[in-house]
């Protein structure tokens, strides 16, 4: 096999391990999240799937309400792990996500297929260019912009280079519902004309859909 290949399919693999370490350690639990939970050595206790309210909780025996929200799965556990230990001596607990809540984001510009997506996996910037079937050869990969439902005056500005190249998986940002991946070409980024008009529309279409 060709060297380039071979240090081509390495550094894919690396970066994959490093996206989920990444995403297992600061993923923040959502409405809509559906976890399973057990701990060792009482059945009783199990919860196949239950899914966190929009209110952020959910109800666990003996414990109660549980606000989860906001939480990562390591938070979640010791939250329950304290619930659990007035009646249950050093309670053992484990905690899987079975299901992840969509996070709907728009991904313009250069890249294949320029739309509206509903993430179902890690929710971040190279989930949602994997949806949109990458970058085009015109994109300038160093000016990538995030853009916020709520601090669209303010985008983020993302070097993808560094995240292939150097490893960096703190760009790899995390995105919340109706958050904008806007990948530029040599140009500077045009939120007025390139992006405003499409996620207008789009609102509209989806009013019109619901209804």
């Amino acid at each position: 096999m060709n060297r380039a290949i071979i240090r081509l399919v390495l550094a894919i693999f690396i970066v994959n391990i490093a996206v989920n370490v990444v995403w297992a350690e600061e993923y923040h639990l959502d409405s809509g999240d559906v976890l399973t939970i057990g701990v060792w050595g009482y059945e009783e206790l199990e919860i196949k799937e239950v899914a966190i309210r929009p209110d952020g909780r959910f109800a666990f025996p003996i414990v109660g309400e549980v606000q989860a929200a906001g939480l990562s799965t390591g938070q979640l556990t010791d939250v329950l792990k304290k619930g659990l230990s007035d009646y249950i001596k050093d309670p053992k607990v484990s905690i899987n996500i079975a299901k992840l809540h969509t996070t709907r984001v728009y991904v313009l510009g250069e890249v294949a297929k320029p739309g509206m997506y509903e993430l179902e996996k890690q929710h971040n910037l190279l989930d949602a260019l994997g949806a949109a079937g990458s970058y085009t050869q015109k994109a300038a990969k160093k000016k990538v912009y995030i853009i916020r439902k709520d601090q669209t005056s303010t985008p983020i500005k993302v070097n993808l280079m560094n995240i292939w190249e150097k490893g960096d998986m703190t760009q790899n940002y995390a995105l919340g519902n109706g958050d904008v991946v806007y990948l530029s070409g040599n140009g500077k980024i045009r939120f007025a004309s390139d992006i405003l008009p499409w996620i207008s529309a789009t609102y509209q279409i989806n009013r019109i859909e619901d209804n």
